[in-house]
């Protein structure tokens, strides 16, 4: 991959009047929409890429990780030496080139060993960036059993009071939301939930990722007895370095569009179970004219037996 390559490719398409593209072709045109802005984004693609130097382990890593996040991801094959904590031009470079806004970016040398680094961008710059060091690995080789479905949606688990007392980690935890997250959807049936990504922060500072598939048995009953079996990758992160963005733009990243804010309607509100109650304004009335159905038993009676007066009708 080099930039005369894309750059030929990107004019071939558009041509720069301006500073704003124009489209040659019906091709160019749909690849302009593609990139715009939009109110709901559309699912976040991750890049996978290998650094000037990579170990066995930091490979079977970015394949295992690969494997989770098909079909919204991209594996470049070919080193790529960079330093993304000094200049992050090249990944900044690759995002835009992907249209993805997530990114791996695995190394490995003597001072860090089995190092990788996750973030992510806004507005194709970076964002937030994490640099990780591996201990324990097991890949997806290592469980002989059936894995999850590719593509399908994982339950997320994030256990320890570390991710929400300290603003690190709780920043890495949002990030990893955003990285396995996977597609917005309306509705999940019981039998696509079939995958349960684990993340334990312990008081030593580390990281452990466990990966299980649901099983759902046999129980006599309408409700299956679910069990997890655990089906890798299984390994233990340390945070090394860290990279996060200012208060102003995180603010400026995280903003909901106008369109997709719901306007506060009036006298409408919800109680804590949910359920919708609505006021209602009237004008004062005057009970003495109030229509009522009439009834024998509430005319007047006449004498004590408690009998009303039958009327008697004159004759012509």
């Amino acid at each position: 991959i080099t930039v005369n390559s894309v750059v030929k490719a990107e004019k071939s398409m558009c041509a720069a009047i301006g500073g704003v593209l124009k489209p040659k072709s019906h091709k160019g045109k749909r690849f302009l929409e593609e990139r715009e802005a939009k109110v709901i984004e559309n699912t976040k693609t991750t890049i996978f890429v290998r650094g000037g130097n990579t170990s066995d382990v930091v490979k079977q890593f970015m394949k295992d990780l690969f494997s989770l996040k098909k079909p919204d991801a991209v594996m470049y094959q070919r080193k790529n030496p960079q330093r993304p904590f000094e200049d992050a031009g090249t990944l900044e470079y690759f995002s835009h080139k992907a249209d993805a806004s997530l990114f791996l970016l695995g190394s490995h040398s003597k001072k860090r060993p089995h190092n990788v680094v996750f973030g992510r961008t806004y507005n194709h710059r970076v964002l937030d960036m994490f640099e990780l060091g591996i201990q324990n690995f097991k890949p997806l080789s290592f469980f002989k059993n059936q894995k999850c479905i590719a593509g399908s949606k994982p339950c997320l688990v994030f256990n320890g009071a570390t991710f929400e007392t300290e603003d690190t980690y709780a920043r890495l935890k949002s990030t990893f939301i955003d990285f396995f997250r996977g597609p917005e959807v309306e509705g999940v049936r019981l039998s696509g939930l079939d995958h349960v990504i684990s993340l334990t922060a312990t008081d030593d500072g580390k990281l452990h990722f466990r990966s299980f598939k649901i099983l759902l048995k046999k129980s006599g009953v309408k409700t299956p007895r679910i069990e997890l079996e655990e089906m890798g990758p299984s390994f233990d992160l340390v945070l090394r370095r860290h990279q996060t963005a200012p208060p102003a733009l995180y603010k400026t990243a995280c903003r909901t569009p106008k369109a997709l804010k719901s306007t506060k309607k009036k006298n409408i509100s919800y109680d804590n179970f949910g359920t919708k109650l609505g006021n209602i304004h009237m004008e004062r009335q005057d009970f003495a004219k109030l229509q009522t159905r009439k009834r024998k038993a509430l005319k007047k009676v006449s004498n004590d037996t408690g009998v009303p007066p039958v009327s008697k009708k004159k004759k012509d």
